[in-house]
């Protein structure tokens, strides 16, 4: 028992840097305190008590506004960051180093009885409001964005935001899709990667703006062939320069666009959004 105790408090500082000490995360981690509890809840109902399960269990929900089902099974160094509002239901899996945030929904979409809650595979997070409803698997390393619904299987290293969830980045390398390759290279020449906002919640936005860039990038290759072609036909075009972008153009924008100090060379500013 102890063994454990003391491994859920490692992996509290492993996810939460507010986390400054052992006893504050003892006394002071509602997350920890509901899981502490479900273990003792879960064990009596396994061993067919299960009004005394469900009695503890309701005692939990009541001290720590978690509300775990005695039947739902959780893995090791499961973390409950903040918590409140945070319902699990009774056929739920969860596996290791899951990580849930407050508001988390783990229910169900049936009155039949059997598997009917969802199974989260290691290492998932969840983001906050989040609903996952319906005996599906959330795969190996998932991300499940803030106040999202998702009601179907997610796969491994996913990330899936909006309602109904829908994936926005799975995990891959340039080495599986030539098309990051592409990506990133356009990113170098206009000093803006909008696929790389952010890896673990990427904005749908930026991923859009990111699709414009790159039709940009192809139209401006496709003027430069033509230039190219009619100036060796002899005509006088494409001579002049494009407009400088400046700081200043974006004064009223609410853009913090990094533009080149004196000396530098940068065709280009990176808008951070």
């Amino acid at each position: 028992m102890f063994p454990r105790i003391k491994e859920d408090i490692k992996g509290v500082f492993h996810r939460d840097p507010a986390a400054r000490n052992t006893f504050e995360v003892l006394t002071n981690y509602p997350g920890l305190h509901a899981i502490w509890l479900h273990r003792i809840s879960h064990k009596l109902w396994k061993h067919d008590l299960k009004w005394l399960a469900r009695t503890l269990s309701t005692f939990s929900r009541w001290l720590t506004g978690i509300e775990i089902h005695p039947g739902a099974t959780l893995g090791r160094r499961v973390f409950i960051d903040h918590g409140m509002g945070v319902v699990i239901g009774e056929t739920a899996v969860i596996g290791d180093d899951v990580t849930l945030y407050h508001g988390v929904t783990l229910g169900g979409t049936s009155w039949k009885a059997g598997k009917r809650h969802p199974t989260l595979e290691k290492n998932v997070v969840v983001g906050a409001g989040a609903k996952v409803l319906g005996p599906i698997v959330i795969a190996e390393g998932a991300k499940i964005g803030s106040n999202s619904v998702v009601v179907k299987d997610t796969p491994a290293g996913a990330t899936v935001v909006g309602i109904p969830g829908r994936i926005v980045k799975t995990q891959k390398t340039a080495s599986d899709d030539p098309q990051i390759t592409r990506r990133h290279q356009i990113a170098e020449k206009y000093g803006f990667d909008a696929y790389a906002v952010s890896t673990d919640n990427p904005d749908p936005v930026a991923n859009a703006m990111g699709v414009m860039l790159e039709h940009i990038h192809q139209m401006d290759n496709k003027v430069e062939e033509l230039c190219g072609v009619i100036r060796a036909m002899g005509g006088d075009v494409c001579t002049d320069n494009l407009h400088a972008i400046k700081a200043e153009d974006f004064a009223d924008t609410g853009i913090d666009p990094v533009v080149p100090q004196q000396g530098e060379v940068q065709d280009d500013f990176d808008p951070k959004i």
